[in-house]
């Protein structure tokens, strides 16, 4: 307690002898846009603010200055100092005491309050000390926000009661459209919303926001012209939930362009080069640049694998997210052409040439978002539609992150007992281990995370890719193109001397070869296949012609996978309306029925639809001395059935039984897994 206070006390003599500013006006362009009030500033110190039954500070429109950004707990606001550009600056009292609070409260360390005044000083930095302490030091923002807003006595809001509900959205964006479009870039730039209207004798506007001190908060909420306004805080989860059920079927004006702006209409007379020449004004108008930035950022932040940009017609292009494997519409850009659209995307990307627009193409970016690397890789295709001079392309863009945790072996969920025999296959110093299963199953994740485990400096690892996925630290990773095929590129492998070689997708007979030569000469080898289960795995082999001796010595480990939802733990609910006569034709018995709570999805603020998440399933089938006799033995085809008796025996869990262990522990639902359970 002592040390604090001391760095409490340095803290304080900081703040003195920089003069530091904790809540400065923002210094950006808005600054210079005239309030309401046209530039006239009114008696601030002599005023009396008006407060409603819970303390809060109700504020009028007329009253109240761009500056004034802080409610009190029972004390008056008191004289506000003026900075020179005009605008209003925090009492110093006021400032030391919300720096001491974030300590006191354990919400930022002493030390990152001393090091963001020293950042604020060195480099006469003009954000908030709250911003400084949020981008430069990664303290977390939210809680900031929310112990700010405690400190101050705003009222906490939970939106997730509205989520929904047609007639407060339907509220809530007409209240949006009604702002200008100055005031409507300023309120989604900082994140700021109406949330409710009351009309007791007197109209009164709530606004919500995570950032309850940002003084732009406050030129938002005088711009809808109501009498009095009233500002409360809400979580950045929780608002960002609102805005992406405002941003369905949007306008343009509600994806953030510039409404006042016409785009031009192509008429069916114009010719093909003043078709060009419009598409070209029609880039260069707006803010489409930005937008798809947002649509990148947002992608990321809701853990998307996929967007997905599908031109609906000429002038209608929409945005799908596919989150935990499921694609669902995030917003809508009308009234604008899609020509354009795509044009815009393809140049945020690299090799990707925005005048080829009959062939498909493969590009990359990457981005620096929330002080992590994120890479996207983009791929077109030409698609028609009505008008059939208009060229457009659907374009996906994988989200692929550069998360040490997200390639973690105990990341991928697998039981103690599937986990133990994946670890002992991965560290024998030869053999091939087979990852089968559909697209989307998170095969490369579970390839990768398998190869960071047995990393070691005394280890030559080699990677054949198309694409390269993931970037591992200390892993040399070859990328296919086309002038290095996969034959050429294993020919220069053997002569790298490697240790362990992961070869990708085994497509053909060509590359189905050489990985199992590979593994019998002395390599580990990881390689994936598509088949239903681990069995069927060996039995494709065997079709594309490898011979069963190979097969039987070569092969370690087949691991079947799926990825499935997982229910989100803030909101799922027993199931009570489960049906049994499905649970026991499935496999469950009579004892597990009795003993399991079966759980359902709900839906909330910190998932999407009940679910958030995904987690594997796991068939691991591991080479025996009986399996391999059975496979030397077969002649015209192989006994996959005497397999799986072989492998059930040895303690494999089937795909099956790893669903029904899920639900057992509460961890996804019988819905989500019901194709599973019913297979044969």
């Amino acid at each position: 307690m002592q040390q604090n206070n001391s760095k409490l006390s340095k803290v304080k003599n900081l703040l003195e002898s920089f003069s530091v500013l904790l809540n400065k006006s923002s210094t950006s362009d808005f600054s210079t846009q005239k309030s309401p009030l046209n530039g006239r500033r009114p008696d601030i110190k002599n005023s009396t603010l008006p407060r409603n039954g819970n303390g809060n500070i109700e504020q009028e429109s007329q009253i109240l200055d761009d500056a004034d950004l802080v409610k009190s707990n029972g004390e008056e606001l008191g004289s506000l100092e003026e900075n020179g550009n005009g605008s209003a600056k925090i009492p110093k009292i006021q400032r030391v005491r919300l720096i001491q609070m974030l300590i006191e409260k354990g919400v930022v360390p002493p030390e990152k309050i001393e090091k963001a005044l020293e950042i604020q000083k060195s480099t006469n930095d003009k954000r908030r000390i709250i911003d400084i302490l949020v981008d430069d030091l990664e303290e977390d923002r939210d809680n900031i926000y929310q112990a700010i807003a405690d400190h101050y006595s705003f009222e906490t809001v939970d939106p997730s009661v509205i989520f929904g509900d047609k007639n407060r959205l339907q509220l809530i964006r007409q209240l949006l459209d009604s702002l200008p479009p100055y005031y409507y870039e300023v309120a989604i730039r900082r994140k700021v919303l109406p949330y409710e209207l009351s009309r007791n004798g007197i109209d009164k506007l709530v606004v919500i926001t995570p950032d309850t001190t940002h003084p732009e908060v406050h030129v938002v909420a005088r711009a809808f012209q109501f009498k009095k306004y009233e500002v409360k805080h809400t979580s950045l989860a929780n608002w960002n939930e609102l805005w992406r059920q405002l941003a369905f079927d949007s306008s343009i004006k509600q994806m953030g362009l510039d409404v006042e702006e016409e785009f031009m209409a192509v008429s069916s007379e114009e010719s093909e080069k003043e078709l060009e020449q419009s598409l070209e004004d029609e880039i260069g108008r707006g803010k489409l640049n930005e937008l798809i930035e947002n649509i990148l950022i947002d992608g990321v932040r809701t853990g998307a694998s996929d967007i997905h940009v599908i031109p609906k017609s000429t002038n209608r292009t929409e945005f799908h997210f596919r989150i935990d494997g499921k694609l669902s519409l995030w917003s809508a850009l009308t009234d604008i052409r899609s020509e354009a659209v795509i044009t815009v995307i393809k140049d945020r990307a690299r090799n990707l040439d925005r005048f080829e627009k009959f062939l498909s193409q493969d590009g990359f970016a990457q981005r620096q978002i929330d002080n992590k690397m994120v890479r996207f890789r983009f791929s077109t295709m030409p698609i028609y539609c009505t008008d059939l001079r208009a060229k457009l392309e659907s374009i996906v863009i994988r989200i692929l992150k550069e998360s040490d945790d997200s390639l973690c072996l105990d990341s991928l969920g697998m039981s103690p007992a599937t986990k133990n025999i994946f670890l002992n296959a991965i560290r024998k110093p030869q053999g091939i281990i087979i990852f089968t299963g559909p697209t989307g199953s998170g095969k490369t994740t579970s390839q990768h995370a398998a190869i960071k485990e047995i990393m070691d400096p005394g280890i030559n690892i080699i990677t054949i890719e198309d694409p390269v996925e993931y970037i591992i630290e200390g892993v040399r990773q070859v990328k296919l193109n086309h002038k290095l095929d996969f034959e050429g590129a294993l020919r220069g492998l053997l002569r790298h001397d490697p240790d362990v070689v992961m070869v990708g997708e085994m497509r053909d007979k060509l590359s189905a070869d050489i990985a199992i030569k590979l593994a019998n000469t002395g390599h580990l080898i990881f390689s994936t296949l598509h088949t239903n289960d681990s069995v069927s795995a060996i039995t494709r082999l065997y079709n594309m012609g490898i011979e069963p001796f190979l097969l039987a010595y070569t092969i370690n480990l087949v691991v079947a996978q799926r990825l499935v939802r997982k229910l989100c733990d803030r909101c799922k609910i027993i199931d009570d309306q489960v049906d049994y006569d499905f649970l026991t034709s499935v496999g469950f018995t009579e004892q597990e029925i009795k003993e399991t709570k079966f759980y359902r999805a709900v839906g909330c603020a910190h998932c999407i639809k009940g679910y958030r998440g995904r987690i594997g399933l796991y068939e691991a089938l591991q080479m025996t001395k009986e399996m391999r006799k059975i496979i030397l033995k077969s002649r015209d085809f192989i006994d996959e059935d005497a397999l799986r008796t072989l492998a059930l025996q040895s303690g494999m869990i089937t795909l099956k039984e790893a669903a029904k262990n899920l639900v057992k522990e509460g961890k996804t639902s019988i819905e989500t897994v019901e194709g599973m359970l019913i297979e044969d």
